[in-house]
Order: C-alpha cells, then sequence, then structure tokens
C-alpha cells in the first residue's frame, strides 16, 4: 500500500488501479501509495504560510490531480460512505509509518490528524465503533472512510464492501496503537479500583442480591411480556470494550459529565443500597483503542477513568 516512495520523488502519486470498484472490497486505486506524501508545489490557496515546520502526514498531497490538505477538524461530523480494504495490503506500510494489519480494527482518512481516534456509526444497522485512523484514502467519489477488513466485520459491512456512515472525530490516538497497554502496565494505577470495592462485595452479596432476586418474579411468569428487557443490557454489552469515566452519587454530577463528554451514557447502579450512577463510554474497537478512549477521559479532567474489559 505504502511501496512508492521511491515514486514520490518525481513528486508522482502513482494510481494503482481505475476508478471502477467491485461492491465487496476496495480496490488498490483507492489507497495512497506512500507514506507521508508531500506536494512540491500546491496551489497557493491552501499552501501553508505560516513557516512552521509541517508533519509529513499533514502536508498537502495530490491524487489523480486532485489536491487534499490533512487538517484538525475538531467538529469534524461527515456522512458518507464507507469501504474497506484489506489483504492486498497486509503487512505493509501505511501513511504514518505503521504496519497495515487487516485482521486489526483501523481506518484510513483522506484529511484526518494521524493518528487520531472517529467514532463510526453503519447508519445501516446503527452498529457504532470508536476507531483509530492511522492511513490515508479512500480516493472514490462519495467515500469518507476505508476501514480494514476487521473493522467492516465489526460494523457488519464486509460483505457487502460499503454501507452509508457516520464519522464524527474525537480527537488525536496514542503515536502507537499499544501506547495505552504500555500505559497500564507502567502504571499501577488501573488496579487499585478493583480491591477498593472488594470491601463493597460481600455487604451486597446478602441484601442486594436477595433484593435483585425478590424484584425478578412478578417478571418470572413466561406469559409476561416484560421477562426480557432485564436480559438487554448484559447482551448488548457482551464481548465489548467499554470506559467508565466515572461513579457519582448524584445523578445532576453524572448528567454534567456526559454533557463535557460529548458521547457517554449513563448506567444507574445500586452499591450498598445507595443508587450509583456510573458514565460510560463506548463501545471501544478493541483493548487499545479503549485505553486511547480512556486517555482521552483522564485528558478532560476524569483522571480516575478505567477500562471495563468483556
Amino acid at each position: 500500500m505504502r511501496q512508492a516512495a521511491r515514486w514520490m520523488r518525481s513528486g508522482t502519486v502513482a494510481v494503482l488501479a481505475s476508478a471502477g470498484l467491485a461492491a465487496c472490497a476496495t480496490p488498490m486505486a483507492t489507497r495512497m501509495p506512500s507514506s507521508g506524501v508531500q506536494a512540491s508545489r500546491p496551489p497557493s490557496g491552501g499552501a501553508n504560510t505560516s513557516g512552521a515546520r509541517i508533519p509529513g502526514t499533514m502536508r498537502p498531497y495530490q491524487i489523480r490531480g486532485q489536491w487534499y490538505y490533512p487538517a484538525e477538524d475538531p467538529d469534524y461530523n461527515e456522512v458518507g460512505i464507507g469501504s474497506w480494504y484489506g489483504e492486498q495490503f497486509h503487512n505493509r506500510t501505511t501513511s504514518n509509518g505503521e504496519i497495515f494489519d487487516m485482521d486489526r480494527i483501523t481506518a484510513a482518512h483522506k484529511t484526518l490528524p494521524l493518528p487520531s481516534l472517529v467514532e463510526v456509526t453503519n447508519l445501516d444497522n446503527g452498529r457504532k465503533l470508536v476507531i483509530r485512523v492511522n492511513d490515508r484514502g479512500p480516493f472514490v467519489d462519495g467515500r469518507i472512510i476505508d476501514l480494514s477488513r476487521a473493522g467492516a466485520e465489526a460494523l457488519g459491512y464486509r460483505q457487502s464492501g460499503v454501507a452509508k456512515v457516520r464519522v464524527r472525530y474525537i480527537g488525536p490516538a496514542p503515536k502507537s496503537p499499544f501506547d495505552g497497554q504500555r500505559l497500564a502496565e507502567a502504571k499501577p494505577a488501573p488496579l487499585p479500583p478493583p480491591p477498593a470495592l472488594q470491601p463493597y462485595a460481600p455487604p451486597p452479596a446478602p441484601t442486594p442480591t436477595y433484593v435483585a432476586v425478590a424484584q425478578l418474579p412478578p417478571a418470572a411468569p413466561a406469559s409476561s411480556p416484560m421477562a426480557g428487557p432485564p436480559l438487554r443490557f448484559p447482551l448488548a454489552n457482551a464481548g465489548v470494550y467499554r470506559v467508565q469515566a466515572g461513579a457519582f452519587a448524584n445523578r445532576d454530577n453524572a448528567e454534567r459529565a456526559v454533557a463535557m463528554l460529548g458521547q457517554a451514557v449513563i448506567e444507574p447502579t445500586t452499591r450498598d443500597g445507595v443508587e450509583i450512577y456510573r458514565v460510560i463510554l463506548g463501545p471501544a474497537a478493541d483493548e487499545p483503542a479503549a485505553w486511547a478512549l480512556r486517555d482521552l477521559a483522564a485528558s478532560q479532567g476524569f483522571v480516575d477513568a478505567r477500562v471495563l474489559r468483556p
């Protein structure tokens, strides 16, 4: 996918295939053939005139006669067509120098900073993921994002090849997809919360647990239409990574936290007979993305944010 660094010495980007695309996968024409593509002479209207040094991944570049100007856009929120790319670029270098792995959930975007985090929603089925962008593309009219094969599988459009999606910019991502994991290994901070909760675990066992059982009989009859709802939440979150930004005894405080974070939900729970309101972010595509989301929450003041594993 990025073998053509030598092509760029002449200032020319080689187009690897025609614009005719198969529906089931993104063809080579949608990929940028070089890492850190830069324009030798961008049009004056979009050229940098500040004199500041521009990172390679943020320099203007040209594909098939069209100029692209990478920039951070905090308000980026766009609806369009999402596609995916896979085997033909597996183990090749991405635009920011990482190795593309079609079995990890990543994405390519034409202009957002590299790397960055975006929330991608499949508008056809409602599935939503926080995904790390580490590549450039797709260079096809109407397409706004390219996911890895695993990403398309997770959002449910691998077979169809494309889907109508919404892409919302969250913010910068860790420079390495494993920074979050290394942070977890280097800092024991995420570990104290579980021990802190252990003293609370025994008391709920004899009281809240039995209270919960006492509340179930009205929904127990098979003919009751209310028997299903209590199962929805556990099933909806099974097998996904999420982030708990905080837990509050006052719902107003929880709602203020949601307003600060933008995309978050409140999950009420009971501890020692006291109702607690947890503020939850996600789901995240995988553990590295979850740690990146945790770091983003911490950077906004939620220093006790922690990753919730499946």
